[in-house]
């Protein structure tokens, strides 16, 4: 493997601004390293996400590894170092990206293309999906529907280690109803964010359930918006307000905001509650809507693809326990809604990521690589 190439171009994946919908510079980027690694297919889908296919000398299953390659926001001013210089130092990458989730990116695109083809039994195949940071999974449905792979990698922080599931999440609207008088005349109105104060009481006691494996659930709030705002010598007649759900495996939808209706329904307030629908749309101007509903997910751990992906990883020289992911991934898709096999597996820790000052370890970059190999060899080498 070319270590030195590896370390420019996750500097140059790092250097290219790619906020979720302003991604088409990156995937350009992205592409050119498939074609000059020697990738036999390479294409860019509609919604804008990358492709690269390897194909083995001999049949058998698709791999699919994937990694986002948008980024949440970054300001300069908060960093002590450029958020998109790609910055060296003491053997660190710095970077907005870094290692959520270019790093990991670099490193598949890397380990694909170092494969020794006649002993491939089946294809890999590389995607870099694009606005995973507003829409978890929905973008890699179109490459899952393209591609139909056997086995999914998620290229996300796990710190070298193998997570065989993930939490979900979903984003839940309350709404309360009240009246509008004028301030002077409070007593003439029903204030609406009174409202929502008891509905935020009763929910921070809300039941939620809890897994030996992924950890408990949890709700909390994110924003809080009144109307009319700003509310000048008003009485507020509507209160907004969003919560973060995270989700454990079997949930749904409807429990979910059943449970939510069942601790209301007796506080006599006036509310309605639901799951958000996002609208986003790709750097390639095709729109993207969805129930903000991303399901938990999880495998055993004698399942297969984890037998073999974790002798892989050791193989490679790592020393890997298994976990699961306590923020959303696309594996909310692959594995959540479609059953496809998934594990996740990459650099870095996931509190490095959304952070001032992101970084990741070079050391840890070039692991991260072998480890995809290994990964890879474990389930297609014949």
């Amino acid at each position: 493997m070319d270590i030195s190439r590896l370390i420019q171009f996750t500097q140059q994946l790092v250097r290219e601004q790619s906020f979720s919908g302003e991604e088409k510079r990156v995937i350009s980027l992205i592409m050119e390293e498939m074609h000059s690694r020697g990738f036999d297919r390479v294409w860019v889908d509609d919604y804008g996400s990358s492709v690269g296919i390897i194909e083995g000398d001999l049949p058998g299953p698709t791999l699919l590894l994937d990694a986002h390659c948008d980024t949440v926001g970054a300001d300069p001013a908060d960093w002590s170092h450029d958020p998109f210089g790609g910055e060296i130092e003491g053997g660190y990458l710095y970077g907005r990206g870094s290692a959520d989730t270019k790093g990991n990116l670099a490193a598949m695109v890397h380990a694909a293309a170092n494969l020794g083809r006649s002993k491939l039994s089946g294809r890999v195949a590389v995607s870099a999906t694009v606005s995973e940071e507003v829409m978890e999974g929905v973008t890699l449905k179109s490459i899952i529907e393209q591609i139909k792979p056997d086995y999914v990698v998620i290229g996300e922080a796990t710190n070298l280690n193998l997570n065989r599931g993930g939490r979900g999440r979903a984003e839940i609207v309350l709404q309360t109803f009240g009246k509008s008088a004028h301030s002077s005349s409070p007593e003439a109105g029903l204030c609406a964010v009174h409202k929502m104060m008891e509905v935020i009481k009763i929910l921070d006691e809300l039941p939620l359930p809890e897994d030996n494996f992924l950890g408990p659930a949890q709700m909390v709030i994110t924003d809080i918006l009144s109307e009319p705002y700003p509310g000048h010598s008003v009485i507020p007649f509507r209160c907004r307000s969003t919560f973060d759900r995270r989700l454990l495996p079997g949930e749904t939808p409807q429990s979910v905001l059943g449970g939510i209706d069942a601790s209301l329904a007796v506080s006599g307030v006036d509310y309605k509650a639901s799951i958000l629908c996002g609208k986003e749309v790709t750097w390639k101007g095709v729109s993207l809507e969805s129930q903000k509903f991303f399901p938990g997910w999880v495998l055993t751990e004698d399942h297969p693809l984890v037998v073999k992906a974790i002798d892989g990883l050791r193989a490679a020289g790592l020393n890997p326990s298994l976990g699961a992911f306590r923020f959303c991934t696309n594996g909310s898709y692959s594995a959540g809604l479609a059953g496809i096999p998934t594990i996740g597996f990459g650099l870095g820790r996931e509190q490095d990521a959304h952070t001032v000052d992101e970084r990741i370890s070079l050391k840890d970059l070039i692991a991260a690589a072998c480890g995809y190999s290994g990964i890879i060899e474990a389930i297609l080498y014949t």
